[in-house]
């Protein structure tokens, strides 16, 4: 069992991004491996676990493995009709229970299947290969037996996801289940190991490190989760040196493991992208948004549900537009539709330009030729307009206007009592978030008393000081934040008097309001990617190869000719005019992929303990154009504000008082 002979590196003519190889491999390597011989023209029948089924549906969709000769996707553990003319295709995780079931289905005189194909997420133990190969019979009807190394969810084309849903919980709950934790960590660096095998990628590996304060401090277990993935990782690579042909023997690449302490007001500050807005405002099933379309023959409005996701251009073009810019856009796209259809004119009397982007829709709709294309912008149209109308609703303009201000330090204590007081209908989910956000930044201000006076003022139940209270779990205490470059840190401007979680940029332009705010693995990337990233905060497992940084490696991608490049200017993607063309810009972005990507330095992976957010996809996304380096974002999951404070408050199993905290 080895991996594939064929090369999958991404370094060739054609550059593919992280999900199409992970595409790629699932499909080509993989399904279409299994036609040859006599099972080059027959019908084949696809059998995964819970997991796989999950990394196929992230990949790949089911008119691509329809397209590699699979007739029918089977469950491994639900009762199967037998097929003994046809071959099957096995996916799994390398599980003693799923061993057994595979040799269930091919044993014995009537198998279910004529042929199978194995194929294993992750490296399987010996003793499973030990087992499968005491039954003759069995051996007789395996075709292939491989490891394909693929255990992962490609959630977007530069992020994926471990499924380790319950890492927060796991890692940064009581202390006396460090056990559970110790799993947790061993099951995440076994997946994000089997990244690199898949990329056929080998890292220089940096990590945050312990925050101790010196020799006399105890660091705890939560303390070394960076330390304890970053060990876990190297193991898996080196087995993979190994056992995989032609894996790289020197760096090709940089991956940076942090956790969720380097950053905790990134998961619950309002973030004012397309994106972000949708899956914190709207009532959304994952990716999943449930559309009210015309009833047939005048009847009522129908449901209908729709994905927003990559194959959507709309979607793929706004997503990471400021809420303001996404309006905009849409609302020109209809006009310029209308602008161009005599047909739409004729629908209405007065100038396109005073009529609103409702109307625009309702026009469009109207029209004969109503395309898919439009079907899309309507779609957006109908979401933008319920987004925008929670946001006047909900107030959220001031309230982010706070949210911001607090973590630039222009708004302090004051600020937020005179909000809660004159604010009262704010939701309580907003109180909460913007207190969380206080207590990140002023965590002395919650403590004893002056916590419970808070939570009075803001008339908030019991259980959400939880959320507060717990978020000492994520982060260091007060008098230990460090102020080197590059770390999680309070800040001091000398033109300010409140305290400060981020620093300003100097060449930032905010284009939009509320686009100020930037997640800190921003900064992290940037030093990162020009070498400067504090080796004592961030120290490197394995001392790169000289020829990593030589004469330095990052050279080829920083001295870009300047008509590819826009990096002096730090506005970010979403927050620029729609005019541009600076291959910032999300059309641009689409027009320009294909050119840019052949021109791309060496991959930098970050990978977040504890869950990602959206703004760190985004920023991952922004800085692959800036950098002219693929960025891959990796994470336990993925988390919008709602579920991160349920998991944040699971941390602790019995009610704490606000007596004792030790913030």
């Amino acid at each position: 069992m080895s991996f594939s002979d064929s090369d999958s590196s991404s370094y060739g003519a054609d550059y593919k991004n992280f999900k199409q190889i992970s595409r790629d491999r699932l499909l080509h390597e993989m399904l279409r491996s299994c036609k040859s011989g006599d099972s080059k023209s027959t019908w084949k029948v696809l059998i995964m676990d819970k997991l796989t089924v999950k990394i196929m549906s992230y990949a790949c969709k089911m008119a691509d493995i329809t397209d590699e000769g699979v007739s029918l996707v089977e469950d491994i553990y639900r009762r199967r009709q037998p097929l003994p003319s046809m071959d099957a295709i096995y996916f799994m995780q390398p599980s003693k229970e799923n061993v057994i079931m595979f040799l269930s289905d091919m044993s014995g005189r009537s198998p279910l299947y004529r042929k199978a194909f194995v194929f294993f997420s992750s490296p399987i133990p010996k003793e499973l290969v030990s087992h499968i190969k005491k039954d003759g019979t069995v051996l007789t009807r395996i075709s292939a037996l491989r490891e394909m190394n693929l255990e992962y969810f490609a959630i977007d084309s530069q992020a994926f996801v471990t499924n380790n849903e319950k890492a927060l919980e796991e890692l940064y709950g009581d202390e006396e289940n460090s056990r559970k934790g110790v799993a947790c960590l061993n099951v995440m660096a076994a997946r994000v190991a089997t990244v690199f095998a898949s990329l056929r990628e080998f890292p220089h590996v940096r990590y945050r490190a312990a925050k101790s304060l010196d020799a006399t401090t105890m660091t705890t277990f939560r303390d070394l989760i960076p330390t304890k993935l970053a060990a876990g990782i190297w193991d898996c690579l080196m087995k993979y040196k190994k056992t995989i042909p032609n894996f790289p023997e020197t760096e090709t690449c940089e991956l940076l493991i942090l956790d969720r302490s380097v950053d905790q007001i990134a998961p619950i500050i309002h973030e004012w992208t397309y994106d972000a807005m949708c899956h914190d405002l709207l009532n959304m099933d994952g990716n999943k948004y449930v559309q009210e379309v015309p009833g047939k023959n005048g009847g009522p409005p129908e449901k209908k549900e729709v994905l927003l996701e990559d194959h959507d251009p709309v979607w793929l073009e706004l997503r990471h537009a400021h809420i303001a810019d996404a309006s905009e856009r849409l609302h020109d796209k209809m006009t310029n539709f209308v602008s161009k259809n005599k047909a739409a004119q004729m629908h209405g009397s007065r100038d396109t330009h005073e009529l609103s982007t409702r109307d625009l829709q309702k026009m469009v709709q109207a029209l004969p030729q109503y395309s898919e294309q439009i079907d899309k912008l309507s779609l957006h149209v109908e979401i933008a307009g319920k987004v925008n109308k929670i946001i006047r609703e909900l107030g959220l303009r001031e309230l982010g206007q706070l949210e911001q201000d607090l973590v630039f330090g222009d708004a302090g204590m004051k600020d937020v009592i005179k909000f809660l007081t004159t604010k009262e209908d704010t939701t309580g989910e907003n109180k909460l978030r913007l207190l969380m956000i206080l207590a990140a930044i002023y965590p002395e201000k919650f403590e004893g008393e002056k916590g419970h006076n808070l939570m009075k003022l803001a008339k908030l139940p019991p259980d959400d000081m939880k959320a507060v209270s717990n978020m000492r779990l994520l982060g260091e205490s007060l008098d230990s934040k460090k102020s080197s470059t590059g770390t999680f840190s309070l800040k001091f401007d000398l033109h300010k008097k409140k305290r400060a979680a981020r620093k300003e940029r100097p060449n930032e332009q905010e284009t939009w309001q509320l686009s100020r705010f930037y997640p800190i693995i921003e900064e992290l990337i940037e030093n990162l990617s020009k070498g400067e990233l504090s080796k004592e905060d961030y120290p490197c497992l394995n001392d790169p190869s000289p020829s990593f940084h030589g004469t330095s490696q990052s050279a080829p991608v920083h001295q870009q000719p300047a008509a590819h490049s826009m990096r002096s200017r730090r506005t970010p993607t979403w927050a620029r005019p729609r005019n541009s063309d600076d291959g910032y810009s999300s059309d641009s972005v689409l027009r320009h992929a294909s050119s840019d990507f052949k021109k791309m330095g060496q991959r930098i992976f970050v990978v977040i303990v504890g869950g990602a957010t959206r703004s760190e996809l985004r920023v991952c996304h922004k800085l692959t154009a800036k950098l002219k380096r693929e960025v891959v974002l990796g994470s336990s999951g993925l988390d919008d504000p709602a579920p991160f404070i349920t998991r944040l408050k699971m941390l602790t199993e019995n009610e704490l008082s606000l007596d004792d905290l030790q913030i």
